[in-house]
């Protein structure tokens, strides 16, 4: 309190000591929250409505003690009549300012001369004013004051190298998760619960972890660090220590984690392996056994440990479930100097082992080999030639899939000219065109167009290409008189030269047959339903066709002799 407040305290106490109130009275000494109760409670003034009286200030200091709630005496205690309205002020929180006399003056006491004299008479009563009414109602109103809470200790700005901070966890069911969900977070519980002397505060610290009431919490070599929110408003500052390990212990730790490639690669993963916690037997104790734990707490419990360490225990618990390099933070060292020196032991026990192995022989041969002659053994005798190319199987229909009949057809042909290959050392198809190939294709399927299957196939290889199926079909007919030579015939008049052409009309004469009109490679029929068509390598070829049409078909056997090439298309009669 300032001293201007001391001042008006002062001043307003003379006042109403003056007017024959008495003097306002304090609620305690000072210093404790709980010992300021007043001591006696003034009547309300009369009013339309009940007052609410005036409640002390709640504190989280200790509970008054008796002589603090024992009734002032006679000079402090005010007017057992004091005028209607007016009594002492309690401000909400607020420490009254004590009342002391002037130097020089004693106080009145009850009853004097000058009280004896004053004339009795009708007592004015004062009503309370509006600004009074809104002061006592925000006196009434105000909040409790509260104890200020420490700083919590989640600094991430501070953190570096040897000092982490994670933020609060989360509260959660332990009953359905556990308290821990990795062998060396067990280990750490179990560290902690071997080592407790009272099963009953672990239990209420497991209660505290469960539901979230441990602050941020920090860890550095050998320590972890937080604020844990007991019962009280103001939490309390809980400290687990954790020896460190030295030099000596984490070289030894070191060249164990380099013994394995598995053991590295396991801890960028977030795992601790069993083979590396358990050192034992090397002097290396990574996790803590009973006893090893050491928890201080700014409670006034003096168990080992207490339900505040406990809590912090199990929830440090978790960290190491997430993260084990906290654990070897703990042990006092950070992830990156951990994975640095890994990586330079990892490195020289590679060149150690490089080194002792020595240089590997190149492969290779010598030159001299390289270069001398070698007589090479003969090869084999091949394999005898199928009689006739086998028949592929049958290709069942599927909706949707090829077509049964030209898969078999492409086997076939296939089969055909692989045989043919193996036998001659020549593809048979090898040169020629696409319309070529398309009509030996569609001669190759007997049929001639005429059934559903054949059908398909002639549409499919005209369109191919470029033709119509009355092409294709001529085409076939000429391919199975006389191979490509035929088509050719077929498709390109030409002009031979002087000799077997020239010929073939005295000798078709002789043989008791009109005369033969020529035009270029072609003598036709006077009639004009027999053609006779010479081919670039000697050959007759017959073609038959409607009279004055000019559709011609290809008929019969090629011939060298113009009158053989005739046979079979008809009498003499005929012809």
């Amino acid at each position: 309190m300032g001293s201007g407040e001391v001042g008006a305290a002062a001043s307003s106490s003379a006042a109403v000591s003056s007017s024959g109130l008495g003097p306002v009275v304090g609620s305690g000494p000072a210093g404790s929250g709980e010992d300021r109760v007043a001591a006696s409670s003034p009547e309300p003034a009369p009013s339309s409505g009940p007052a609410p009286s005036p409640e002390p200030a709640p504190s989280s200091g200790p509970p008054p003690s008796p002589e603090s709630t024992q009734s002032p005496s006679p000079a402090q205690s005010p007017d057992p009549t004091p005028p209607p309205g007016l009594g002492p002020v309690i401000g909400a929180g607020v420490e009254p300012a004590a009342v002391s006399p002037r130097a020089g003056h004693a106080p009145r006491p009850e009853g004097s001369a000058a009280d004896r004299e004053r004339p009795e008479g009708p007592r004015r009563t004062e009503q309370p004013s509006a600004g009074r009414d809104r002061d006592a109602d925000a006196a009434h109103s105000a909040p409790p004051a509260r104890p200020r809470a420490p700083r919590s200790m989640g600094a991430p700005g501070r953190d570096g190298e040897l000092r982490r901070t994670f933020p609060a966890l989360p509260p959660r069911n332990a009953a359905d998760e556990g308290l821990a969900g990795t062998w060396w977070g067990n280990a750490w519980v179990t560290a902690l619960e071997e080592g407790a002397l009272d099963p009953a505060r672990l239990e209420r610290g497991r209660g505290y972890a469960e539901r979230g009431r441990v602050d941020a919490i920090t860890v550095t070599p050998g320590l972890v660090l937080a604020y844990v929110q007991g019962s009280r408003a103001r939490p309390y500052r809980v400290q687990v220590r954790l020896r460190t390990l030295g030099d000596a212990h984490w070289d030894r730790f070191l060249d164990a984690a380099v013994e394995r490639p598995g053991h590295i690669a396991a801890l960028l993963d977030k795992e601790l392996p069993h083979s590396l916690a358990d050192l034992a037997d090397r002097g290396v104790p990574l996790l803590p056994g009973p006893g090893d734990l050491t928890p201080q707490c700014s409670c006034p419990d003096s168990g080992h440990p207490c339900k505040h360490a406990a809590a912090l225990c199990y929830q440090t618990a978790r960290l190491l479930d997430a993260d084990p390099f906290v654990l070897l933070l703990l042990r006092g060292r950070g992830e990156r100097a951990l994975l640095d020196a890994l990586s330079r032991r990892n490195a020289a026990r590679a060149a150690r082992a490089a080194q002792e192995r020595g240089p590997a022989p190149l492969p290779g041969v010598r030159a001299g080999e390289v270069l001398a002659r070698r007589v090479l053994p003969p090869l084999p005798a091949p394999l005898p030639a199928p009689p006739h190319p086998e028949q592929p199987p049958a290709y069942p229909a599927a909706p949707g899939g090829p077509d049964p009949f030209a898969l078999d057809q492409l086997a076939t042909d296939a089969a055909a000219r692989a045989h043919a290959l193996l036998t001659t050392g020549r593809d048979p198809v090898g040169g020629l065109t696409l319309w070529q190939d398309a009509v030996r294709l569609a001669a190759a399927r007997p049929g001639s167009g005429l059934t559903a299957g054949t059908r398909a196939l002639y549409a499919s290889l005209a369109s191919a290409a470029g033709r119509d199926t009355a092409e294709l079909a001529r085409a076939v007919a000429a391919w199975r008189q006389g191979g490509p030579e035929s088509l050719d015939v077929l498709e390109e008049p030409w002009d031979p030269p002087a000799g077997r052409f020239d010929r073939a009309r005295p000798l078709l004469l002789a043989a008791d047959l009109p005369a033969f009109r020529p035009w270029r490679n072609r003598l036709t029929h006077p009639r004009g339903h027999v053609q006779l068509r010479l081919g670039r390598a000697g050959l007759w070829y017959a073609y038959e066709s409607e009279p004055d049409r000019e559709d011609w078909w290809p008929r019969g056997t090629p011939d060298l002799d113009p009158v053989g090439a005739l046979t079979g298309l008809g009498t003499r009669v005929d012809l």
